[in-house]
């Protein structure tokens, strides 16, 4: 009898996210198996657990995933994983902690294309402002904006210590330079909007991050993209469908768009599911991260 496809689901939280879930069964994986509180130091023992029961036939039917809300943690389970393999027994791994490569990746690149589109610019030396920028999707939206170049500056609600240890730590893990900085008032929002090229808003749903206020402070704002779906809606006058509409109150700024929470998610959902599909069919196995997700992401828009 044939085997079954299977993915197993390791996650260092409480619970493994039933998004996840649903879309590794859309994907075409058989058999998901959910595992959480997973520590660091089981990775290794759970991956080998996983490649020697089927045989060199068999792996090539499982694969791994990494979740979580710690992106630099899932990269760390991801190394440890690849570290256990035993050719010919390895299976493929895909990290994507809440959604947060896959989701940064689809941001990213949703607004590089209207960058492009509209001003002729590349991201390579625009100024980019990510506000949430210490949350997972944030943080990942920030390495992957300055991988390619561009000017980022990540953004705390409440602390500049917590910006500036996790700026510190994309440096050491990932070689980019990340400003660091916090906006607690409309006026400190305002200040970092006056200058900056790109908005990317990755805070919490439901939390407005821009009023309509601040938006009239811009003065070169190009494209502002939101992931927030919950109302109210991150950006004052960006709705969920928005993919390159003027943005409204952007008064000041001759030109600029905005793309909204739905629209980015779109391309995250194509995305994961473009991911999950390449671990299950892949000849050869494959170790996928927010590189392989911005790649994807771009191919896709």
């Amino acid at each position: 009898m044939a085997k079954r496809s299977i993915l197993h689901m390791l996650d260092p939280n409480v619970h493994n996210s039933p998004f996840d879930i649903n879309m590794a069964v859309d994907a075409g994986y058989d058999v998901v198996i959910p595992y959480p509180n997973v520590k660091l130091e089981e990775v290794a023992g759970l991956t080998q657990d996983a490649i020697f029961s089927r045989g060199p036939s068999g792996v090539k039917k499982t694969g791994l995933f990494l979740g979580g809300r710690d992106i630099g943690l899932a990269m760390d389970m991801l190394d440890s994983a690849k570290k256990a393999m035993v050719p010919p027994f390895e299976i493929s791994v895909f990290a994507d902690p809440s959604g947060a490569f896959t989701t940064a990746a689809a941001l990213v690149a949703c607004v590089e294309k209207e960058l492009k589109n509209n001003f002729g610019q590349e991201l390579k030396g625009a100024r980019a402002i990510v506000f949430g920028g210490t949350g997972p999707v944030g943080l990942a939206t920030a390495v992957i904006a300055a991988e390619q170049g561009a000017i980022t500056t990540i953004v705390d609600h409440f602390s500049i210590d917590t910006a500036l240890e996790y700026a510190s730590e994309a440096k050491q893990r990932y070689g980019v330079d990340l400003k660091a900085t916090t906006a607690a008032s409309d006026a400190d929002k305002a200040r970092l909007v006056s200058t900056a090229d790109i908005v990317f808003c990755t805070a919490k749903a439901g939390i407005q991050v821009l009023s309509s206020s601040v938006l009239e402070d811009a003065k070169r704002l190009k494209v502002a993209g939101d992931v927030n779906a919950v109302p109210p809606l991150g950006i004052e006058g960006v709705d969920l469908m928005d993919l390159g509409k003027p943005l409204e109150y952007a008064i000041n700024s001759e030109g600029a768009v905005g793309i909204g929470a739905l629209a980015v998610g779109n391309v995250k959902y194509q995305l994961q599911k473009t991911l999950l599909e390449e671990t299950l069919h892949s000849d050869k196995p494959v170790y996928l991260d927010f590189r392989n997700a911005f790649a994807g992401a771009r191919k896709l828009v």
